[in-house]
């Protein structure tokens, strides 16, 4: 493959897309299925942002180095491991956490990330169709008129993440009922998301709709930027990663937003891979994580793997190994995280996740081929139980 491309989505539920079996269908996302291998059990690495992309970019968990707000220097961005093999890379995204200032800018060509630019209050990021326009005159320049250097591009949209303010075209798509304006979609922000505050069913479900009308508009902007591909004649050229950081909770278990919770509406995240050659889409059913997304795009490149790589590529599908799947992160409620916060982690294997929490010192576990939505605790009852705690105890406060 000559090129690869990583889109992100911040905040998109597995459940939110239409090829996933979500409730408002996802038509252009859909409508790709033929050309994608479409990961069913995929888990991201953390539950937000700040614990998710360290396996994204750089195939490692969260707290592998310590609670370091700045990137570590011993990890290794996937943008490094391929600008040294003369590959041009360029990222483009509007997310603070994945900053300069937090040092993801190691190893790109070309990094955008929006921190200079005016946002305001109810869109506090530089929204999908600004970011596709910069893709596109950075394309147009990188390919010029001839050939041109295969590359990799990574793009992070963020216009699913609260505030939900989304316009009223997409929300005529998902409840044309909803007549609310930009200042009382924003005060249910404040007043709800912000304060976590669920006591209200019709009010969470109503954020809910938001949230859908903000994942059709992205779903727009995905199809847009295929065009773009295609206008660039590139599209037939790349294989493309498309998945999330972490999703978001609608009152699924006492909360709203994405704190440090482990349960699948935060961490079951989707994963495609397109790739324009093939023939026939394909579901896996393979329990894989985020951290699997730098070794798989080596593995596009036909290059060889990265010691410092914790996953293992998603491709070919039939030497993918059977594991379990890991994740950690600071057990923070609302938007910062604080000092003396503790750890919670999380670890699947077959069809058993096992979740630990340092706060309460609490263990839960849920059989999710019986109970996908985790309401049935089975940490006293289930004979998984001790092997399971065995796994994950070593990695909880090792650093």
């Amino acid at each position: 493959m000559k090129n690869v491309i990583l889109l992100t989505i911040d905040t998109l539920r597995k459940d939110a897309l239409g090829c996933y079996g979500g409730g408002n269908p996802t038509p252009f996302i859909d409508s790709i299925q033929d050309k994608c291998v479409r990961f069913t059990r995929a888990y991201s690495c953390g539950p937000y942002t700040q614990a998710a992309f360290p396996g994204i970019l750089t195939s490692s968990y969260y707290l592998e180095y310590g609670r370091q707000k700045v990137l570590s220097e011993k990890r290794v961005l996937i943008s490094q491991a391929l600008n040294t093999t003369g590959i041009t890379t360029a990222g483009f995204h509007s997310n603070p956490y994945l900053s300069a200032y937090f040092g993801w800018n190691r190893g790109w060509d070309v990094f955008y990330d929006s921190m200079e630019d005016e946002v305001d209050d109810k869109v506090p990021y530089i929204k999908a169709g600004e970011i596709n326009k910069k893709v596109a005159a950075w394309l147009s320049s990188h390919i010029g008129a001839g050939e041109y250097r295969a590359f990799f591009l990574w793009l992070h949209y963020m216009d699913i993440h609260e505030p939900y303010v989304p316009e009223r075209k997409y929300i005529d798509m998902v409840d044309p009922s909803i007549r609310l304006d930009e200042e009382e979609m924003f005060r249910l922000f404040k007043d709800v998301v912000l304060k976590r505050d669920v006591s209200d069913k019709g009010t969470v479900e109503l954020l809910r709709k938001l949230y859908g009308a903000h994942v059709r508009e992205i779903d727009d902007a995905v199809r847009e930027f295929f065009g773009i591909l295609e206008q660039c004649n590139v599209l037939k050229d790349s294989a493309i990663v498309i998945t999330s950081d972490h999703g978001d909770e609608f009152g699924e278990h006492g909360g709203v937003s994405h704190d440090g919770k482990m349960y699948s509406e935060l961490v079951n995240v989707p994963l495609l891979i397109y790739e324009p050659s093939r023939e026939k889409g394909k579901v896996s059913d393979l329990l894989v994580s985020t951290l699997d997304i730098p070794p798989t795009i080596l593995y596009l490149f036909g290059l060889n793997p990265v010691d410092a790589f914790e996953g293992c590529s998603l491709l070919p599908l039939q030497g993918y190994p059977i594991k379990g799947s890991f994740g950690e992160a600071v057990d923070k409620h609302g938007s910062h995280e604080k000092g003396e916060e503790k750890e919670v982690h999380y670890y699947c294997e077959g069809d058993l996740k096992i979740i630990y929490c340092e706060t309460d010192d609490s263990w839960e576990l849920y059989d999710l081929n019986s109970d996908p939505q985790e309401l049935n605790n089975i940490i006293q009852t289930s004979h998984g139980a001790e092997p399971m705690k065995q796994k994950l105890t070593p990695r909880v406060r090792r650093y």
